[in-house]
């Protein structure tokens, strides 16, 4: 049997296990543990003590527990309410007011936590009952919620991106300002979307009555106080690391330590939030860790095959693409494994594969590292598998069903894609900023 046979073999067996419903880090290393031993034997068992010592030894891993507890003791010290407070006043006498505030809350968690996970949990448990009790369409308030929280893993602090950056040996500091525009791109093109959308059906975002939009200026004015805090902390940290003061994995210490200092002076710091937050932040990082574990595994025994030149082979040989059609085969790719996989899962099996096969290309790997951070976000909206829809059922009341998540999220997937072709066809959007800052 050959090794390109071989290779798509524990592909496809790695797949066929994900859809019996087992565990992510479970399918991923049950599959190349078992390939493993079938190929090389009994020295083979010794690849997940490698993949083990590996994953201990990648100090900047440290930043995930970090980024994290940040977004989660964002959420549970009340300091997310308040910001939310400052969006639904400015925001709520508009048609999709609410929803706009809600988009920007969403930008507000991302630069604060790397992840979409924080992000879903704050929207759904802050933003959502607000509007749904205000009259706004749950398709249109699902939809809003998701696409929001997708932006945690292109703002820096992206813990994709860190994580890109290690596999791809490519700067973080270049990586995280290459997602600044990109991200704000996204969030604007999501903001058009509700506001337009809005403008046309009333019904699905309607204005605030009148009697909740009576607040003095005054009020109006001390409630934007609620926007100094995120600004603090994201200054503490990405401010921080990009003036050159912290190195990484100091740059989330000092964002974890800020957000607890910021929950000590509004008075919000005590037993339950903290036993809530590092009982979450444990939880996660848990789940990060058997993933990249058993990604890492997976990894060893493809790139063992010769999985990166058999793929060169069959895209530019025997297909016959050009560099721009092998390029969006592997976003098409992204796609497809994102209806099973997280982004970690994703990134850590098959970025050893692409990466260098991009670079040989001639394309710039960070605006490439954008490029599947985008890419991730769409696949983790896409039916019927993506791992944000589910995640939203979790969250979402029982009046939601999953056929109103999958409805919700089709507009902005499209608006997503338009967001992607956009970077695609002007590089500079991401790498004008990284350029312009490292002197380049």
């Amino acid at each position: 049997m050959s090794y390109e046979l071989i290779a798509v073999l524990i592909f496809s067996s790695m797949l066929l296990m994900l859809l019996t419903g087992q565990r992510v880090f479970a399918a991923i290393g049950g599959v190349a543990t078992l390939f493993a031993l079938s190929l090389w034997g009994n020295g083979a068992a010794q690849m997940p003590f490698n993949s083990a010592f590996t994953l201990l030894n990648w100090y900047p891993l440290l930043t995930l527990p970090l980024f994290i507890y940040m977004g989660y003791m964002f959420s549970e010290s009340g300091i997310a309410s308040d910001l939310y407070r400052m969006f639904h006043v400015w925001m709520g006498p508009v048609h999709g007011g609410l929803a706009i505030g809600t988009m920007g809350l969403m930008v507000a968690v991302s630069a604060m936590n790397g992840l979409s996970v924080a992000g879903m949990a704050i929207g759904a448990s802050i933003a959502m009952p607000e509007m749904l009790k205000r009259k706004y369409d749950k398709v249109m308030v699902t939809g809003v919620i998701q696409a929001g929280s997708s932006l945690g893993i292109m703002v820096p602090p992206s813990v994709v991106l860190v994580l890109y950056g290690m596999i791809a040996r490519q700067p973080v500091g270049q990586l995280w300002l290459a997602g600044v525009f990109p991200g704000l791109l996204l969030a604007s093109l999501f903001i058009v979307y509700i506001y337009i959308r809005c403008k046309l059906q009333p019904n699905l975002g309607p204005a605030l009555p009148l009697d909740e939009r009576q607040i003095s200026w005054g009020e109006k004015l001390r409630l934007l106080r609620a926007g100094i805090i995120p600004l603090v902390i994201i200054f503490s940290m990405t401010g921080l690391f990009l003036l050159g003061i912290t190195s990484l994995v100091e740059c989330s210490a000092a964002g974890a330590a800020a957000t607890t200092l910021a929950a000590v002076v509004r008075g919000r710091f005590n037993r339950e939030v903290l036993e809530n937050t590092l009982r979450n932040t444990l939880s996660v990082s848990c789940m990060f860790m058997w993933v990249i574990l058993a990604a890492l595994c997976f990894g060893a025994v493809f790139d063992g095959l010769g999985a990166v030149h058999a793929i060169k082979l069959l895209f530019l040989d025997r297909w016959g693409l050009s560099p721009w059609g092998v390029l969006i085969m592997m976003q098409f790719s992204y796609i497809l494994m994102g209806m099973f996989l997280d982004d970690t899962a994703m990134l850590i099996i098959v970025a050893p594969l692409y990466v260098p096969l991009v670079i040989s290309l001639g394309f710039n790997p960070i605006w490439y590292g954008v490029l599947y951070t985008i890419t991730c976000q769409i696949a983790y909206m896409t039916p019927p598998f993506g791992y944000n829809l589910f995640l939203m059922k979790a969250m979402a009341p029982p009046e939601v069903s999953l056929m109103d998540i999958y409805n919700s999220i089709v507009p902005f997937v499209l608006v997503m894609v338009i967001g992607l072709a956009l970077v695609i066809i002007f590089p500079q959007i991401a790498l004008w900023l990284p350029n312009l800052y490292f002197g380049k």
